[in-house]
């Protein structure tokens, strides 16, 4: 705040000033916390008026949490309460973290990397080094400013082998990363990637302040001290964490005064609780329960994406450690008829078993139509002519886990294949179940061709959920990256998409349309991803 020459004349007037209803309360009881935040508040003994202020607002109800412009969501506890407000963290809490960071470059209108946090880039022309310019004027939410200081943390601590982040299979081959002045950076890559600028819009790539822990890049930074347009009030993942608006955002004070983050484990639960208004927006409702918000107090939204979920075989565990047997267990599939039951005709777009959704320039198209005939000769020739019996691990902890279970169980039976479906709590489920046991669900937001063939399939990745081991994939996909032409980086991705199809052990049936559910009190959220979403924008009627 700007200093003034007699601040007792500003408070004397305020006071004095004609008065407004409540509106006329709130206006003070933000100038007056605004106040205590100047070097001189101390002198002015304002604390004792800005706390009797407080409590007269609390009984009017002018600034209650009821009152005030508060949003409320739910959060799935899918890591049992280990959620972190570190964005790299292998327990990242997702819903927290995209209201209290901002990332270099995030999605533009049509997926195409924009400017957040840096406001223009450029690349050497073998594209191993970027240079970024960042936006000025920005500060964190404890009051300091932002500079490539904080961007050279953020992103070398990324590599960091202590905290092992899933994020360092995306962008662990940045070499170094150089402040070169306060609002410069120049990244260099241990290889070329042409399509480096698209992996920095990764929704963990956010920035953190490096105030005090810029030696500090093997540790967990959990302080939630951002530049986003929320500010950590309280961290509690297993029941209600609160945020509050940030004044000094960069892009104006957000319309919400605060959000709340509540812990419901199971999707049902999620449903229940916005039918009863206990809270104001889910991210994906099953289409099947879409029907329960036809009234006049929702709104729904229809967002293509590539978000999509999905049936995983451990390639390193019997009986899956065989290919026929991975290939038959996904070619008895009816993609179509599983589409259909989970999200209606039009509620995705048919895959072959490869993550990349058809608004990527990389995607390849791939015809696979079920055919249990050949998948009962593969298992046969694998030594089960007679078919064998699996267990199935699935959750609610993501739409549409159990029913998907059940529909592929239906269809494997056509075929002799028996499935046991193990239904398990979602609370923990991505830290007690997922990857551990031998055949399970997963669920997995949108990512670009570049970061989920490396994040999800490359050999040693942290996140490579079915153990798909295959040198020459990764070699397909270091080419990819070094490959300044983009038809012929086109090719070696569909080489790769076409591999994942014949020996992969991850059954993706089709990319979805997202339903998003809100009460008719939400405004300013625009058909977009989730982490599209500016959050400063969105408002809630009182």
């Amino acid at each position: 705040m700007k200093e003034l020459a007699d601040p007792h004349a500003i408070v004397r007037y305020e006071i004095e000033k004609p008065r407004s209803s409540t509106n006329y309360l709130r206006t003070m009881y933000v100038f007056l916390s605004g106040f205590l935040e100047a070097r001189w508040a101390r002198e002015l003994h304002l604390r004792r008026l800005w706390l009797a202020l407080a409590v007269l607002l609390a009984v009017t109800g002018v600034v209650s949490a009821e009152q005030a412009a508060t949003l409320r969501i739910a959060h799935p506890l899918g890591y049992g309460g280990k959620e972190s407000p570190d964005p790299i963290s292998p327990t990242r809490f997702y819903e927290l973290n995209e209201l209290l960071y901002d990332r270099l470059l995030r999605q533009g209108d049509h997926g195409e990397p924009a400017p957040d946090l840096a406001v223009s880039w450029s690349a050497s022309d073998d594209a191993r080094q970027w240079t970024f310019k960042l936006r000025q004027g920005v500060t964190f939410h404890d009051g300091t400013a932002f500079t490539a200081a904080d961007v050279v943390y953020s992103l070398m601590r990324i590599k960091s082998e202590k905290i092992a982040s899933p994020t360092r299979s995306v962008l662990g081959f940045i070499d170094k990363a150089e402040a070169i002045d306060d609002s410069t950076v120049k990244v260099t890559l241990a290889n070329p990637d042409a399509d480096f600028p698209f992996l920095l819009m990764d929704y963990r790539a956010r920035i953190l302040s490096s105030r005090g822990r810029a030696d500090k890049l093997d540790e967990l930074n959990e302080t939630g001290i951002g530049t986003g347009p929320f500010k950590l009030v309280k961290l509690d993942a297993t029941g209600t964490t609160i945020v509050e608006a940030f004044p000094g955002y960069w892009e104006g004070r957000p319309k919400l005064d605060r959000i709340e983050i509540i812990a419901i484990a199971s999707d049902d639960a999620q449903v229940q609780a916005l039918l009863a208004g206990q809270i104001d927006f889910l991210g994906s409702v099953q289409n099947a329960k879409l029907p329960l918000f036809k009234g006049p107090g929702f709104v729904v939204q229809s967002v293509a994406t590539g978000d999509w979920s999905g049936l995983v075989m451990r390639n390193d565990k019997p009986p899956f450690d065989d290919v026929r047997v991975r290939r038959a267990l996904r070619l008895l599939v009816d993609r179509k008829a599983m589409r259909g039951l989970l999200a209606g005709a039009e509620g995705g777009t048919i895959t072959c078993d490869h993550p990349i959704w058809s608004g990527d320039p990389y995607r390849s198209e791939i015809d696979c139509p079920a055919d249990p005939a050949t998948a009962k000769k593969l298992l046969a020739d694998a030594g089960h002519p007679d078919g064998l019996e699996v267990d199935l691990y699935t959750s609610d902890v993501a739409a549409p886990g159990i029913q998907m279970a059940e529909i592929y169980q239906q269809q494997a039976a056509a075929i002799g294949v028996k499935v046991n479906i193990k239904v398990v709590p979602a609370d923990g489920y991505w830290t007690k179940v997922w990857t551990k046991v031998p055949f399970c669900f997963t669920d997995w937001s949108q990512r670009p061709a570049d970061q989920v063939l490396n994040e999800v399939f490359r050999s040693k990745a942290d996140w490579n959920e079915s153990g798909f081991d295959h040198p020459f994939f990764d070699w397909l996909l270091d080419a990819a990256r070094r490959e300044m032409n983009v038809d012929q980086r086109k090719e070696l991705y569909t080489l790769a998409q076409r591999m994942l199809y014949e020996e992969g052990g991850t059954m993706i049936p089709f990319t979805k349309n997202n339903f998003r559910v809100t009460t008719k009190q939400v405004s300013g959220l625009p058909p977009v991803q989730d982490f599209a979403i500016r959050w400063n924008e969105v408002a809630k009627a009182q």
